[in-house]
C-alpha cells in the first residue's frame, strides 16, 4: 500500500527518536550495572527493549507503506554523568517523544490513515508510561534523599 511521503518521512523521523533512546537507555542500564545498581540497570534495561520493539514497529509500518527505513540518522544522545541526570534526560528525551507523536498521530488523521494513528497512538501509551516512571524516581530522589534513593537500587542480597 503507498503511503503519503509526508507520512512516511515522519514515520522516518520517529525511528531516528527511537533508535537514538535505544541507544542512550542501553548505555545508562550499563553504567548503573557497572555501578551496581541493579533494579535500576533491569528497570533502564527493560524500556529500551520497549523502544526496540517501538523502532521495530516502524521499520515494519514503513515498510508496508512502501517507504525506505532510515536506520542511520541518529539524533544527539543526552548521556548522563549521574543518576538524577540520567533520569533528567530520559525524561527530556521522553517529552520529546510524546510530542512527536502527537504530531505524528494528527498527521496521519489528517491523510486518512486511521490505522497508523491507532498503532502510533498504543507507543504514546508507552511513552507516557515511560515519563511516568522516571517521575516517580525523580520524586523518589526528592522525597528520600539520593543517597537513600541509590542505596535501595543496589545487587540483591545472595
Amino acid at each position: 500500500m503507498k503511503g503519503k511521503d509526508e507520512l512516511i518521512a515522519a514515520l522516518n523521523d520517529l525511528l531516528s527518536d527511537e533508535l537514538t533512546a535505544i541507544n542512550q537507555y542501553i548505555v545508562h542500564s550499563e553504567m548503573c550495572a557497572h555501578w551496581g545498581y541493579h533494579a535500576l540497570h533491569e528497570a533502564i534495561e527493560k524500556r529500551a527493549i520497549e523502544e526496540m520493539r517501538h523502532a521495530e514497529w516502524h521499520i515494519s509500518r514503513i515498510l508496508f507503506l512502501e517507504g525506505t527505513p532510515n536506520v542511520s540518522t541518529y539524533k544527539k544522545m543526552m548521556i548522563g554523568k549521574t543518576v538524577e541526570e540520567m533520569v533528567r534526560n530520559d525524561m527530556a528525551a521522553e517529552l520529546g517523544a510524546i510530542q512527536a507523536y502527537n504530531r505524528v498521530v494528527a498527521l496521519a488523521g489528517d491523510l486518512e490513515d486511521e490505522a497508523t494513528a491507532d498503532d502510533l497512538v498504543e507507543i504514546l501509551h508507552d511513552e507516557e508510561r515511560h515519563l511516568d516512571w522516571l517521575e516517580k524516581q525523580l520524586a523518589k530522589m526528592e522525597q528520600m534523599g539520593l543517597g537513600n534513593y541509590l542505596a535501595n537500587q543496589g545487587e540483591p542480597e545472595e
